[in-house]
């Protein structure tokens, strides 16, 4: 983005959630993915003047020092700031009292009005993100690995089996060693499986729902927003890869908020973060939820 707040060049790279793949992985996406837009209008790192990186599972201040300490060679004139993508999806929905909920890799909520912010869960996927592509795959392998031992033939069991192309204790072995990259894809499994009719994988995303609906319950609770009008925004691969999912989060949601708006984003997170960065090249703008 250039000063008029032009969008010049939009671009993607590998997964930077820092829990997951740590801060210098993450930082190697992100430079990836500026570089890439830079060597698309023909600039040089050095003629960018502020960066700021949302960064899922960036919300320890030491993790977000350590990003910003590995990007900072790459784009060695510029300002770099990192905050969490929960800040950013909350300043992109444009206006208060709104309440936003990312259900991808992992699961967060946070809400603001006039009075201040509320915020549940993306604790991380050790301590728990409930609702989240890591919570739904790792419920899906214990659902499954009770299938496995009762010698029951179980389609989410195969189709598991036929995506990390293994045997099942070749499989339990890949989920001991690598938990955190192993889950989330199973997800997009339990989906599948749920869209052909499965009701074990119906039945999990469903539970999923009422997890990301507890989450929300406890910031609508928080900022006293239950009979009020406000606009939940939902964003994040659950939602999207999951019809049966995000329908049935809406509806349990309109039951505890009837006067709640739902819909996306109404404009992307990397747009919301370039437009707060040309800002705050002027002045110093609060990235920050308390």
């Amino acid at each position: 983005m250039d000063e008029t707040s032009t969008v010049l060049a939009r671009t993607r790279s590998g997964p930077s959630n820092a829990i997951n793949v740590g801060a210098e992985a993450s930082a190697a996406a992100l430079a990836e993915a500026g570089l890439q837009a830079l060597r698309s209008i023909q600039k040089a790192p050095e003629d960018i003047g502020f960066v700021l990186a949302g960064i899922s599972g960036a919300a320890e201040p030491e993790l977000r020092f350590e990003i910003q300490s590995c990007l900072q060679p790459t784009f060695s004139k510029a300002t770099i700031s990192v905050t969490s993508d929960l800040v950013l999806s909350l300043g992109a929905t444009g206006e208060s009292p709104s309440v936003v909920i990312i259900a991808g890799t992992g699961s967060a909520v946070l809400g603001k009005t006039s009075k201040g912010f509320a915020r549940a869960g993306g604790f991380g996927p050790i301590i728990g993100d409930p609702g989240s592509a890591n919570d739904i795959g790792r419920k899906a392998a214990s659902f499954c690995f009770q299938k496995f031992i009762n010698s029951e033939k179980f389609l989410l069991t195969e189709e598991i089996l036929k995506t990390f192309n293994c045997k099942w204790d070749q499989f339990v072995d890949l989920v001991r060693e690598q938990p955190t990259i192993v889950f989330p894809r199973i997800f997009p499994i339990v989906s599948r499986c749920a869209d052909a009719g499965d009701s074990s994988s119906q039945s999990l995303l469903i539970s999923a729902a009422k997890d990301l609906r507890n989450q929300v319950f406890v910031v609508v609770e928080k900022l006293n927003l239950k009979d009020e009008s406000f606009f939940l925004a939902k964003t994040g691969g659950v939602f999207e890869a999951s019809g049966l999912l995000s329908a049935e989060f809406d509806g349990l949601i309109r039951e505890m908020a009837p006067n709640v708006r739902i819909g996306p984003l109404p404009r992307g997170v990397a747009e919301a973060a370039a437009e707060i960065a040309r800002q705050a090249m002027c002045s110093p703008f609060p990235l920050e939820e308390s």
